[in-house]
């Protein structure tokens, strides 16, 4: 349901990005829809079969072009052909639509894409998810968005160990603010950020993305970071986008150092350390999604560690 909510309530083009023309296609039809609203939920479950549901999730990332090598200013009818071949049962993700290089949909031409490049993919790319496939889902659009929106014209704020030494919460949330703007004036409406992961480990090379070592302060921080990105509404607001709260968890403790590596911890130190970061943010704010960790822990990677997804 709260997807659902998250098609309804998707915004238009906010103001201080005059050249992008950012068009809502969540709204496009929602007329004739909303009296279908509350059966389409169970209708299209029931619809999806696993390999639909399975393709549904998908993210594509820069070496997936099922979306075509379509120019930035629109998807022609060639690249819609050859994606509604390639997607017939839709997409639900697309990764880095302003990267070009490699990008879905990049044309091999259009390096890291202009504000109104990305809006205008994004337009095309969500006018074919809804008109084209199957089941008419629209697509998450996500992005890198650290330390500020990683993209062209965009802004680049500190690294988050700098701005965890502030321990200034409320000037963390308006910094990630100003990013779920920028991501959002563009079509982007899904942050890979923030990293609530507790750095434990000095070798391993991934620190300055973290709040630090200590369980309070990253609790802190990523609770300010998820208020600027996401707000306190699960019904997003027009300028702000979802959160992914990563990575769950021990990711902050690879064994030698070596980035993604087993993190060979006890559960007690996977509860007093690892876990209150994630569990308040979880509680307390408005967390759209949590990203499993890369390693494994005790020989059971995190993506498939029942005990670690459900807590069974």
């Amino acid at each position: 349901m709260r997807v659902l909510h998250f098609f309804a309530e998707f915004g238009t083009a906010l103001q201080g990005q005059a050249d992008c023309q950012h068009v809502d296609h969540y709204q496009v039809g929602q007329a004739r829809r909303d009296r279908r609203v509350g059966v389409d939920v169970e209708d299209q479950v029931d619809r999806n079969q696993h390999r639909r549901q399975v393709r549904q999730w998908r993210a594509g990332w820069r070496q997936h072009d099922d979306l075509g090598a379509a120019p930035a200013r629109q998807l022609d009818r060639a690249h819609q052909r050859r994606a509604v071949a390639a997607l017939r049962n839709g997409h639900q993700r697309v990764a880095g639509a302003q990267q070009g290089g490699g990008a879905a949909g990049d044309d091999g031409q259009v390096l890291n894409r202009t504000p109104l490049e990305t809006a205008t993919y994004i337009n095309a790319a969500q006018k074919w998810a809804m008109e084209q496939t199957r089941l008419g889902i629209p697509m998450f659009m996500h992005e890198e968005a650290l330390h500020g929106y990683v993209a062209r014209h965009a802004t680049s704020f500190p690294q988050a160990i700098g701005i965890a030494s502030s321990f200034d919460t409320e000037l963390t949330t308006k910094i990630f603010s100003v990013a779920a703007r920028e991501m959002r004036v563009r079509g982007a409406n899904l942050a890979l950020a923030p990293v609530v992961d507790v750095a434990r480990e000095p070798r391993w090379g991934r620190i300055e993305e973290t709040f630090g070592e200590d369980p309070y302060v990253c609790g802190e921080m990523g609770k300010a970071a998820i208020l600027g990105f996401a707000g306190t509404s699960p019904k997003l607001a027009k300028d702000k986008v979802f959160v992914t709260l990563k990575h769950m968890t021990g990711h902050g403790q690879p064994e030698n150092g070596t980035n993604t590596g087993p993190a060979e911890v006890t559960e007690r130190t996977l509860r007093e350390e690892f876990f209150p970061p994630f569990e308040r943010a979880i509680k307390e704010s408005n967390v759209g999604a949590v990203m499993p960790s890369y390693n494994e822990i005790g020989g059971v990677p995190s993506h498939a560690s029942h005990w670690l997804l459900t807590g069974n």
